[in-house]
């Protein structure tokens, strides 16, 4: 059994362990049994070792990838800098928890909490996170945060190209030196960001391929965003008029009428049980999509994205939703009349 640190107390602010809104309830009991659970899951047979020669790779990608983000405004960190040759790595358990009937519309989710697994290798996966009384819960494992002790796998070196470099830019993005934001506001900056600069950076090396897939990558989130705020427009009203339980059916029924959402709802939430799911689902992806398609729009009307990144540093610390709309629409203006 490895030893195993189950809640990693000193982690930044991007892999919290437990944080819960205002007026939230306590968990049940439920809740501290299924946690119970996955700590005592972790403690498995770690993955064998990755191919060295892979790693390889991926650690030289990983600096030429950070330094040109340098170039275009986002100061490298020291996230992902070492890859698992190094020594143990921690890899993460994220729940989220959203109170049943409810979505996280202007804050973040009502619980969110991270496990801290160390393991050597690659981490043991969660099977199943049953519910739990009064919420939805979503979860998802990885070892790529914005904090130094994430490193580079054997399962990441086998991600591809457009991928590794875009979760690289994104995790630079988080660094306090780059945004210092509420949580919410931050992944909403962030996302669309490291979506745009893995495209300049293919740009710069003349990948044609990887370029390709990357703008058909922007173009699909871009959809999703839309479809995202479209759903959580519907699934609102449904919730305020029916049942739970019939409420939930009715918004998965709707899923198809959201292609582009639907595919990355069911990729991202294979082997979770859909009704447990939505509302912490939709919550958490509203944290990560509300504002994507806008500032890729920006993107699109700003002298360059180098400018883009510098105006959105400018966006004060303690800002909320309100505060990064209207920045977003002087942005929009700004940038609009520059263009006539």
């Amino acid at each position: 059994m490895r030893e195993f640190t189950p809640f990693m107390l000193s982690l930044s602010k991007h892999v919290p362990t437990l944080v819960r809104r205002s007026g939230s309830k306590p968990f049940s009991l439920r809740a501290a049994t299924i946690l119970f659970f996955l700590m005592s899951s972790s403690c498995s047979t770690v993955a064998p070792a990755g191919d060295t020669n892979r790693l390889r790779q991926t650690a030289d990608l990983i600096e030429e990838v950070k330094a040109f983000g340098k170039t275009i405004g986002i100061e490298p960190t020291e996230a992902l800098r070492r890859t698992s040759q190094g020594g143990p790595s921690l890899a993460m358990l994220w729940l989220w928890m959203q109170k049943e009937g409810t979505l996280a519309l202007r804050g973040p989710v009502d619980i969110r909490l991270a496990i801290g697994l160390n393991v050597d290798k690659e981490a043991p996966k969660v099977e199943q996170v049953y519910r739990v009384d009064g919420y939805s819960v979503y979860h998802r494992q990885g070892s790529e945060f914005a904090d130094p002790r994430s490193v580079a796998t054997a399962g990441f070196a086998e991600e591809a190209l457009v991928r590794r470099a875009k979760v690289i830019l994104h995790e630079d993005l988080h660094g306090d030196v780059n945004f210092e934001l509420a949580w919410e506001i931050e992944e909403a900056i962030v996302t669309p960001l490291g979506s745009l600069a893995v495209i300049e950076y293919l740009r710069h090396k003349g990948d044609e391929k990887n370029l390709s897939n990357a703008l058909a990558s922007l173009a699909e989130e871009r959809a999703v965003s839309r479809e995202l705020l479209a759903l959580v427009d519907e699934a609102q009203r449904i919730f305020a008029k029916e049942k739970v339980d019939d409420a939930k059916q009715r918004i998965l029924d709707k899923l198809a009428n959201y292609s582009n959402y639907q595919r990355q709802f069911e990729r991202q939430t294979r082997e979770q049980h859909s009704p447990t799911v939505l509302e912490a689902k939709l919550s958490h992806d509203l944290a990560y999509y509300r504002y994507f398609d806008a500032i890729a729009a920006l993107a699109e009307k700003g002298p360059s994205l180098r400018t883009l990144i510098e105006d959105l540093k400018k966006l004060p610390k303690e800002s909320g939703h309100e505060a990064l709309e209207r920045y977003l629409r002087e942005l929009d203006g700004k940038y609009g009349m520059a263009q006539k």
